[in-house]
Parts: C-alpha cells; structure tokens; sequence
C-alpha cells in the first residue's frame, strides 16, 4: 500500500466536496483497496502518541457553530484493534513510547477525507494520535517507525492541511480569491519535496518566509511529516483547489511502486 497526505479543509467538506471530494473519490478508485486504514490527524492531539484499539469507533463531531446536517452524519467503519496493537509495537520497537486507547474514535480529520474516499465505510480503521508541541522532526521519526506497516496492505492516511491560518478567515465564500501568501507557501513546499530537501522541511518555519503566516502553529502540517517519513521516494502533487482563500487543498500520493 501507500502513504496519503490529505488537506481535509473545514468540516463542511462532508457537505460541500467540491474539486477537492472529486480528487479523493479519484484517488480511492485508482488505489489499490487497503485491507485496513491507520490515519493520524491533526485533531487527535495528545502528550504522548496513543492508539486506538476500539473495535466501533464513534463517528466525533469535534466542531461547533456548523450547519446542523453536519451532525447528523455517521461514518460507522469498523475499528481496526489488531492494526493499532501492531502500530504500538512498531513504535516501541523505534524507542518510541506509545499507549492505547480502548474508546477513542474518528474525529473530523478522519471521517471526513474518508467519507470522500470510502463511503461505503467498510475498510477498519483506527488513529494515532500525533504530538503538537513535539515539532516536525519527532513526527518524521514517527512516520518511519511505520514504513512496515505497507507489506500488510495498510493505508497510511495523514490528516492535516498545506496551510491553516485561520485568523485570516474573513468569513467569506468557499471559491473567494486565494490570499497572496497561500500558494507561495504551498508551492515552496512542493519544491522542497520534491527535491527532497528534509533540511528545508523541517526548518520550514524559519527558511520559509511565509511559514508562520501559513501555520501560526505546527499542529495542522505535523501529519505531512509523518508522511514523509513513511512513504518512500518523491511524492506527487495534486491540487484540487483552494478553499475560504486560506485552505490550500494540496494532496500528496507516495506511490506504493516507488
């Protein structure tokens, strides 16, 4: 299997799926199927990594002040125990401390690319849980303790966004004008992805002079870097569009052939 990043955008996604709900219907269909799916999101944020063992994860509406159709969709996927269980010893096998969670479920970051992808809702899944305060290079460590993971046909899916600075949202429509610096950001980022430039990456907040406009904090790009530490070779780019001028949508694909 592969190794997916997901700009999963606002929560309205579910209801709104635009360019970028084609792109993830498009890219489920020309995947080969996982047998089961592990996603890390940004909304699952704690101490130390934790994973969930639940065998009927709850559908998590972590999010106020939306439409109420909103609430009212279930994502009712099996859980996917055996998997997290071998998500734990891969990370203690790699020195890094991990527990697991007997109820956690999906949160928006999960369920929502996933409605996109797999509406039927029959692939198990389960999260781990990714470390706000940790910064980009022990999320490129995580990522590399899961490189295994992809001989057992896992779908490794992470959760974030290319850019999220919500204080410049203005309350405007879903197609307004992209702020200036959202694909200068995003575009600097393919560049150095593609050049495979970790040095960069991980330093992006300071060599990158729209970096802390896009991410005022770490946590929404975090899950790329576990990307990039699992998937192997050079990514592909897919840029479905860009939402609420801010949201930069940018999908990466590290190809199982790679």
């Amino acid at each position: 299997m592969t190794t997916l990043f997901v700009s999963h955008g606002a929560p309205t996604l579910a209801l709104e799926p635009g360019k970028t709900g084609q792109a993830l219907a498009a890219l489920a269909a020309e995947l080969e199927r996982p047998a089961a799916i592990l996603v890390i999101s940004a909304h699952w944020d704690t101490a130390q990594p934790q994973v969930s063992v639940t065998a009927t994860p709850d559908t998590i509406h972590d999010f106020y002040g939306f439409p109420k159709p909103l609430y009212a969709l279930q994502y009712p996927a099996p859980g996917a125990p055996a998997l997290a269980r071998k998500v734990a010893g891969l990370l203690q096998q790699a020195d890094i401390a991990v527990t697991l969670d007997a109820s956690r479920g999906l949160d928006h970051g999960a369920w929502v690319p996933l409605m996109m992808m797999y509406p039927e809702a029959d692939i198990p899944v389960t999260q781990l849980s990714m470390q706000g305060q940790a910064g980009p290079a022990a999320h490129y460590a995580l990522g590399q303790a899961l490189r295994a993971l992809h001989t057992d046909k896992v779908l490794i899916l992470c959760s974030g966004a290319i850019t999220h600075n919500l204080r410049d949202f203005s309350g405007g429509s879903r197609d307004q004008a992209a702020l200036d610096y959202v694909p200068l950001f995003s575009d600097w980022m393919a560049g150095k992805i593609a050049e495979q430039d970790m040095t960069s990456l991980l330093d992006y907040r300071q060599r990158c002079p729209q970096g802390v406009r896009a991410h005022p904090q770490d946590d929404h790009l975090l899950p790329l870097f576990v990307g990039l530490g699992s998937g192997q070779g050079v990514p592909r780019r897919i840029q479905p569009e860009t939402t609420y001028g801010l949201l930069a949508m940018d999908i990466y694909v590290w190809d199982a052939t790679h």
